[in-house]
C-alpha cells in the first residue's frame, strides 16, 4: 500500500467528523487565521478560503461558496481520473476551506495545495466502501460508514455534477476491483520475498527468451536446409506445375522464417525494457517498504507511550466504583470516545487510552482476585461442567467469571492485518468474548417479545413496526461488545430451547468456512419463524474495523401467512490501534412484506462530531404498497425505539401533507426498550442476562454444541494460556479435515468417479421460493435426534 494511502487510512487523516446539513442556521464560518495543524506562512489567509459571514448568519448547510477559485477543474494529466479544487468543511472556525482534491484509482485525497501533492496527503477516502450524497445545487458529501466524512461545495451545480459522476464511475471501479481482488486473496505485504520474487521472474524470462532464441536458430537453420532442398527440386526437370508449388512452398518458409525472427526480436526488446526498469521499480518498492516500516514503528511507540501513561493514571487515581466515569457509567461511557478532533489536517489529536486493550505486565496468566465463579483453577474442567450443570437445573445463571487482565501487544498482531479479511487470519483469544458467532447469531431472539406482539397483530402495517423495532432491538447488545466472538469450525452447532420458558426453540450450524457462513432458523408455538443465513465479512483498515453482514433474515408469520425479509447494516469498530474502542452501526435496512407489498425504510444515522442529533439515531417510515406513509418510528439503535401514527393533512395546495406527530411526545407508542445491563456487566464482556445463559453447560446437547468447545470453555474460566494453545489445535485438525476433504475431490476428479462435497448436517442448500437467492435452509429432524439421543451423523470436530 502506497505511504499516501497509509496516511489516510491510519495516519493523520481525516476525523471522523460531519458537517452539519440541511439548510439551518448556525455558527459563523470563518475564513481567516491559519488553525492547528495549518502550519506555514500565510496558510489561514489563502485566496481560496470562504469569506467571514456576518455573526448569526447562516452555518455551513446553507452558506454559499465565496470567491476564490474555481470548485474544480477538468481531469489533469498525471493519470488521475479528475483532480481540481473543491471547498471542504473542516470545523466550525474555520469553516469551508480550499483544497486540492485528486481522484485517482477509485481514491479521493486531497491536499492544501497542488504542490503538496508531491510529498504530503492531507487525507484519503476508498470509494469501493463509500456512500455519496448530493445536498444541494453546489455541496454533496462523502462518507464511508462513519469514520470519515466530506462534506465538499463545488463552485457551481455544473461543477459538482461533474465530481459526482466521476466520483460514482470511479466507485463503481472500485467496488469490481475489491470483488476481484477478495476472489483472488489477499495480497501479502510488501518483504524480502517480493523482492527475491521479482529477480526469479526476470531470471526465468531471460531463460524462456533463450530458449526462444534457441528455438529461433533451429528454425533458421532447418528453414535454410529446406529451402537449398527446394531449390534443388527447381533445379530438377520437373512438369510445370510442380514447379509453382516448390516455389509456393519456398516462399511460405521464407516468409515463416522472418516471422519467427520477429517473434525473437520482439521477445528480446520486452526482455532489455524489463531489466532496463528493474532497478527503477524495486526502488520504488524499497521506498514504500521504508515508509510502512516507519509508519508501523510510529504507531506501535505512539501505543507504547499511551499503555505507559494509563498505567502511571491507574496507579496515581483510583476512582469510585460509583463515579460518572466509571465503567457503569451507561451510555455516555461509549460516547467520550467517539469523535475525532476538528479537521483532518489537524496532526495534534488526543484520544482516551484504550481499556481493552492496556492491561498489567504479569504475563503468567494468573487467576485475579475478582473471579466470582466459585470453581479455582485446580479443579478440572469435567468437575465445573458439572457444578454448573446442577447451578443450570436449579436457576439460569446469572454470572461468570470476571474477565481477568492480560498484556498483550496488539499492533504487533494487527499491523499485518490492514485491508485484509479478519477472519482467515488467526487470532489469540486475548480478542475473544466466550461465546461463539453461533451464539452471537442466537442473541437476536433477545427481544422475541417483539415477534410475539407482532403475531397477534391483525393490522399489516401494525404488525410491520414490531417487526422494525425487533430488527433494531438485535444491536442494542453490542452498544459495548468490543471484543470478537469465535470463529465457529465447520459443522459446528448451537441450540437454544427456550419452548417452556418463552415458547421458542433455535438451532444455529456452521455451514460453511471459507467464506465463514451460519445458517439459523427459530420458530416459536407463538406464531412465528425467523430462518437467516449470515455470511461475516470483515477488513481491518488502520483506524476502524468494517464488520459487513451479507444474507437475509426472513420472519414468516403462521397465521395470516405474512413474509417478511431485511438485511443487516454495516457494524464498524472504532479506534481499533489507539483510543477507546467504540462501535457504530450504520447505513439503512429495508424490511418488505412479500403478501401485502407493504415496506419499512430504516435508517441508522452514522455518528457525526457536529451533529445535534441523539448519538445512534434510527428513524424509519412505514408505507403501503402505494407508497403512502402510515406510521413513522424513531428512538436509537442501543436505548429504544417508539412509533407514532401519521395522519395526512390538508397542504397549501390542496394536496395532502404529511403531519408532524413526533413533536407530540402523547402521541408516540412505545415500540420495544432495552433491558438493563446485569450488575458487573462490565467485567462480564458486558454480557446481557440472555448471553451470560448461552454457554451455561446442558445435558443432551448435540457433541458439535458450542457449549462444548473446550478453547472457549478455558478462556471462560480465565485459563487463556491453555485456551490459545487449544485454539490452534482445533484449527490444526480442522485445516487437516479440510485437505483431506481436498484430496478426495482431487482423487474422484481423476478417477472420473462422482464426488460429493461437504454438506452441512441440519440444512439444506437450495433456492430460497421468495428472494430467489441459494441459501440453506432447515431440514429438520435435529429435535428429533435429540429426543432420541441419537448423534452418530454428527462429525467429531472437537
Amino acid at each position: 500500500m502506497a505511504a499516501t494511502e497509509l496516511r489516510g487510512v491510519v495516519g493523520p487523516g481525516p476525523a471522523a467528523i460531519a458537517a452539519p446539513g440541511g439548510g439551518g442556521a448556525g455558527p459563523p464560518v470563518v475564513g481567516g487565521g491559519g488553525g492547528r495543524g495549518d502550519a506555514g506562512p500565510g496558510s489561514g489567509a489563502a485566496s481560496g478560503t470562504v469569506a467571514a459571514a456576518a455573526a448569526g448568519g447562516p452555518g455551513p448547510g446553507a452558506g454559499g461558496v465565496a470567491a476564490g477559485g474555481s470548485g474544480g477543474s477538468g481531469a489533469g494529466g498525471s493519470g488521475s481520473a479528475r483532480e481540481g479544487w473543491l471547498f471542504k468543511w473542516t470545523n466550525y472556525i474555520k469553516g469551508y476551506q480550499r483544497r486540492w482534491f485528486v481522484l485517482s484509482n477509485g481514491l479521493l485525497s486531497y491536499y492544501r495545495s497542488k504542490a503538496e501533492m508531491r510529498h504530503t496527503c492531507r487525507g484519503t477516502i476508498n470509494l469501493a466502501t463509500a456512500n455519496i450524497t448530493v445536498e444541494d445545487s453546489c455541496n454533496f458529501i462523502i462518507s464511508n460508514g462513519g469514520a470519515q466524512t466530506y462534506h465538499l461545495k463545488a463552485s457551481s451545480e455544473v461543477e459538482r455534477q461533474r465530481w459526482v459522476t466521476a466520483l460514482e464511475l470511479a466507485k463503481a471501479k472500485a467496488v469490481m476491483m475489491l470483488a476481484e481482488s477478495d476472489e483472488s486473496g489477499d495480497e501479502e505485504s510488501v518483504s524480502q520475498t517480493d523482492k527475491t520474487e521479482l529477480q526469479n521472474t526476470l531470471r526465468t524470462l531471460s531463460s524462456k527468451v533463450e530458449d526462444l532464441s534457441t528455438c529461433n536458430d533451429l528454425i533458421a537453420k532447418h528453414g535454410t536446409a529446406l529451402q537449398r532442398s527446394l531449390s534443388e527440386l527447381e533445379s530438377l526437370k520437373l512438369p510445370a506445375e510442380s514447379n509453382e508449388k516448390i516455389k509456393q512452398v519456398n516462399e511460405r518458409a521464407t516468409l515463416f522464417r522472418i516471422t519467427s525472427n520477429a517473434m525473437i526480436n520482439a521477445c528480446r526488446d520486452f526482455l532489455m525494457l524489463a531489466q532496463t526498469h528493474s532497478k527503477k521499480w524495486q526502488k520504488s518498492l524499497q521506498y514504500e517498504r521504508d515508509q510502512r516500516i516507519r509508519l508501523e514503528e510510529t504507531l506501535e511507540q505512539l501505543a507504547k507511550q499511551h499503555n505507559h501513561l494509563e498505567r502511571a493514571f491507574r496507579g496515581a487515581t483510583v476512582l469510585p466504583a460509583n463515579t460518572p466515569g466509571s465503567a457503569g457509567s451507561g451510555k455516555d461511557q461509549c460516547c467520550s470516545g467517539k469523535g475525532d478532533m476538528s479537521d483532518e489536517d489537524d496532526e495534534n489529536e488526543f484520544f482516551d487510552a484504550p481499556e481493552i486493550i492496556t492491561m498489567p505486565e504479569n504475563l503468567g496468566h494468573k487467576r485475579t482476585g475478582s473471579n466470582i465463579s466459585g470453581a479455582s483453577s485446580d479443579i478440572s474442567l469435567d468437575e465445573q461442567y458439572k457444578h454448573q450443570l446442577e447451578e443450570t437445573k436449579k436457576e439460569k445463571r446469572t454470572r461468570i467469571p470476571y474477565k481477568p487482565n492480560y498484556s498483550l501487544n496488539l499492533w504487533s498482531i494487527m499491523k499485518n492485518c490492514i485491508g485484509k479479511e479478519l477472519s482467515k487470519i488467526p487470532m489469540p483469544v486475548n480478542f475473544n468474548e466466550p461465546l461463539s458467532m453461533l451464539q452471537r447469531l442466537t442473541e437476536d431472539l433477545e427481544y422475541h417479545e417483539l415477534l410475539d406482539r407482532a403475531a397477534k397483530c391483525e393490522n399489516s402495517l401494525e404488525q410491520l413496526c414490531y417487526v422494525a423495532a425487533f430488527t433494531v432491538s438485535s444491536y442494542s447488545t453490542t452498544v459495548f461488545r468490543t471484543s470478537k466472538p469465535f470463529n465457529p469450525l465447520l459443522g459446528e452447532t448451537f441450540e437454544l430451547d427456550r419452548l417452556e420458558e418463552n415458547g421458542y426453540r433455535s438451532l444455529c450450524e456452521q455451514v460453511s468456512h471459507h467464506p465463514p457462513a451460519a445458517a439459523h432458523h427459530a420458530e416459536s408455538k407463538n406464531g412465528w419463524t425467523l430462518r437467516q443465513e449470515i455470511k461475516i465479512t470483515s477488513k481491518f483498515r488502520g483506524k476502524y474495523l468494517s464488520i459487513m453482514p451479507l444474507g437475509t433474515i426472513h420472519c414468516i408469520f403462521h397465521a395470516t401467512g405474512h413474509h417478511y425479509t431485511w438485511k443487516k447494516v454495516t457494524t464498524t469498530v472504532h479506534n481499533i490501534i489507539v483510543g477507546k474502542l467504540w462501535i457504530d452501526q450504520s447505513g439503512e435496512i429495508d424490511i418488505v412484506n412479500h403478501k401485502t407489498g407493504d415496506k419499512c425504510n430504516l435508517k441508522f444515522v452514522p455518528y457525526s462530531y457536529f451533529s445535534r442529533d441523539v448519538a445512534r439515531k434510527v428513524t424509519g417510515e412505514v408505507t403501503d404498497p402505494s407508497g403512502k406513509v402510515h406510521f413513522a418510528l424513531l428512538g436509537t439503535w442501543d436505548e429504544k425505539m417508539e412509533c407514532f401514527k401519521v395522519s395526512p393533512v390538508l397542504g397549501e395546495n390542496g394536496g395532502d401533507a404529511r403531519q408532524r406527530g413526533h413533536e407530540a411526545e402523547e402521541s408516540r407508542v412505545m415500540l420495544w426498550k432495552r433491558n438493563p445491563l446485569p450488575k458487573n456487566a462490565e467485567n462480564m464482556y458486558y454480557f446481557s442476562e440472555l448471553a451470560l445463559t448461552l454457554n451455561a453447560w446442558e445435558s443432551s446437547t448435540a457433541p458439535t454444541d458450542s457449549r462444548l468447545r473446550p478453547d472457549q470453555r478455558l478462556m471462560e474460566n480465565g485459563r487463556w494460556d491453555e485456551a490459545n494453545a487449544e485454539k490452534q489445535r482445533l484449527e490444526e485438525k480442522q485445516r487437516l479435515s479440510r485437505k483431506k476433504r481436498e484430496a478426495e475431490a482431487m482423487k474422484a476428479t481423476e478417477d472420473g468417479t462422482p464426488y460429493d462435497p461437504y454438506k452441512a448436517l441440519w440444512f439444506e442448500r437450495k433456492k430460497d421460493p421468495v428472494t430467489r437467492e441459494l441459501t440453506h435452509i432447515y431440514r429438520g429432524e435435529y429435535w428429533e435426534c435429540k429426543e432420541k439421543q441419537d448423534w452418530s451423523s454428527c462429525p467429531d470436530i472437537f
